[in-house]
């Protein structure tokens, strides 16, 4: 079995100041393409104890990565620490001197001298290009590893894992079997929930199933040899199972509407109070949802007495309403303001008109509250689209009232 670690390197890292996306990102890709990761550790910006990590590694691991620590800054200490775990010197790589100077050239800045750090590699060492910014990668044999440093820049790092640390890996270990990642994603449901849904699907040998909750939504991993012809089948299984909760398979859901609005040809507008603008934000990332949305409009909330249940209903359905004939769009989703912790959303459409009133079972942060009541608004839209249901079942939210109203 091939063993393969990652060093992630920096005080940020170690104590919490930013989210090592890095490690998550190469974990996930090496996983796919056979090479699963064994080892995963995070070192502060302490020589002693990186070159310590690198040469633990480097015993008990066939391939290390190393992620970053190759600036030009004092803290910067990850060649230092691999040339004293080699029990190697430093010395300039005269060619990567050039290539920085020539990428301070093109920006008509001269190169500060502290670059020239980044240029000081461990003796004997394979220098690996970086087209992208100053600091080169390298790669070097210890004990019975093939140790790869590389930049802690993400764009950097993942373009050298991607071209030349992967490629490497698979024309060297040609045994390891790439595995497909075949995705859906569920909302609604709780990931225990789905467990024990799911364990009644038996796996051949080879596969593996792996979850990911990300409020609001639970993504579901199906990792099967890609010579396997019968992954789909199994995949079908799952999402059969789970029925009407799946909202996407493949792609996330804002996606999945975005191409269901093109296919047919229709525009929506957006009217939020208690989802304070977040649906029409998260759709601007998807260029189909983006083109289908005609307007959206973030309401602001005006203190008052609570409403009835009833008069939350006839609000939503009359601002759904509005808001479709003002825009001349197709369909107008809708969340009304949050009243004793109960919220109206509504969806106006050629077909009829939809509202519900809604309460969560537990107490959720600002940000995961709008999150989750535009979710909501947006899996309505997915449900219609699809020829579903549009009130769904959610194990995270209670319904205290709905209506629907023919066109």
């Amino acid at each position: 079995m091939l063993h393969v670690a990652m060093i992630s390197t920096g005080e940020e890292v170690l104590h919490g100041d930013i989210v090592d996306t890095n490690a998550a990102w190469l974990s996930r890709l090496f996983f796919e393409r056979g090479f699963a990761l064994s080892r995963r550790t995070t070192v502060g910006d302490q020589l002693e104890g990186l070159a310590a990590e690198i040469e633990h590694c480097s015993l008990t691991s066939d391939v290390v990565i190393v992620n970053g620590g190759l600036g030009p800054t004092s803290d910067d200490l990850t060649a230092q620490a691999a040339a004293i775990a080699a029990d190697v010197g430093l010395e300039q790589s005269d060619y990567w001197v050039e290539q920085m100077r020539e990428k301070y050239q093109k920006l008509n800045i001269v190169m500060p001298q502290s670059n020239l750090k980044q240029a000081m590699l461990p003796e004997g060492s394979e220098l690996l290009e970086n087209p992208i910014g100053t600091a080169c990668g390298f790669a070097m044999k210890l004990n019975r590893a093939w140790i790869f440093f590389t930049p802690g820049v993400p764009s950097e790092f993942k373009k050298m894992a991607q071209e030349q640390i992967l490629t490497r890996l698979k024309a060297t270990y040609t045994e390891t079997e790439k595995l497909d990642c075949h995705r859906f994603y569920t909302f609604g449901l709780s990931e225990s929930g789905i467990g024990d849904t799911l364990a009644s699907v038996s796996l051949p040998k080879g596969y593996e199933l792996g979850y990911r909750s990300s409020l609001p939504f639970i993504e579901v991993k199906l990792f099967a040899p890609a010579t396997d012809t019968n992954a789909l089948a199994f995949q079908q299984q799952m999402i059969d199972l789970l029925g009407e909760n799946v909202v996407s398979i493949g792609q996330t859901l804002p996606e999945h509407v975005g191409a269901q609005l093109v296919a047919k040809q229709l525009t929506l507008s957006l009217a939020e109070q208690c989802s304070g603008g977040w649906l029409t934000n998260w759709l601007q990332d998807y260029p189909d949802a983006k083109a289908q949305l005609r307007q959206g409009w973030m309401l602001g909330t005006v203190e008052t007495a609570e409403l009835a249940a009833s008069d939350q209903l006839a609000s939503a359905l009359a601002m759904a309403t509005a808001s479709r004939e003002k825009t001349t769009s197709d369909i107008a989703l809708v969340s009304g303001p949050l009243y004793d912790g109960k919220v109206a959303v509504a969806m106006a459409t050629p077909d009829g008109d939809w509202a519900q009133v809604i309460s969560t079972k537990r107490q959720y942060g600002s940000r995961d509250m709008r999150s989750l009541i535009a979710t909501v608004m947006l899996d309505m839209l997915r449900r219609w689209l699809d020829d579903q249901p549009v009130m769904g079942q959610f194990s995270s939210l209670n319904r205290e009232s709905e209506i629907f109203l023919t066109s």
